[in-house]
């Protein structure tokens, strides 16, 4: 054997170490990752009239990130798909709807364009809690794909029943 890790054999664990012949005892740790095929990303429906839209967003992202897997790893999208109605009838506390501003700059000078949370809830009442997930979820070509699963709408109908989602409560 030589000298360093790299040359070194596998760590053996065993049930009874006191056991002189280990190869009949030795247990390999290894890492399980789901593969591609395997994950299947099943389709809820949330109602979100009446829930805090931050709370309701947390949930949301922990959805769509898969972590309420058990076989969960931060590299993968194994996430669900999640349908969101009433987006409109979010609730915030506090002032929110006055003083909370979403801003988006154009790319030309001055041209900063700000719209509250109220003027927003009313003319697209989707982007808010859309806003909310994506800040939520990962930076990149994975956070990407994961945001694509998410679906919201404003009222209370949406195109999706053929996926036929269940009712998610939070």
């Amino acid at each position: 054997m030589g000298v360093g890790l790299a040359s070194e054999r596998a760590v053996l664990y065993t049930f009874a170490p006191f056991v002189n012949d280990l190869k009949q005892l030795s247990i390999f740790m290894y890492t399980v990752f789901s593969k591609p095929a395997e994950t299947r990303g099943d389709w809820f429906l949330v109602d979100a009239a009446g829930k805090t839209l931050g709370r309701l967003a947390s949930e949301i992202a922990h959805r769509l990130k898969g972590k309420h897997k058990p076989n969960y790893a931060p590299h993968q999208d194994l996430g669900d798909h999640i349908v969101v109605v009433n987006a409109g009838a979010v609730r915030v506390t506090g002032a929110k709807l006055t003083d909370k501003f979403y801003h988006q700059h154009t790319g030309y000078v001055g041209n900063l364009k700000s719209i509250s949370l109220g003027k927003l809830l009313q003319e697209h009442p989707e982007r808010a809690l859309e806003f909310a997930v994506k800040g939520m979820l990962p930076k990149g070509p994975l956070g990407r794909r994961m945001y694509r699963k998410l679906h919201v709408f404003g009222g209370s109908e949406h195109p999706h029943q053929a996926q036929q989602p269940k009712a998610l409560q939070f």
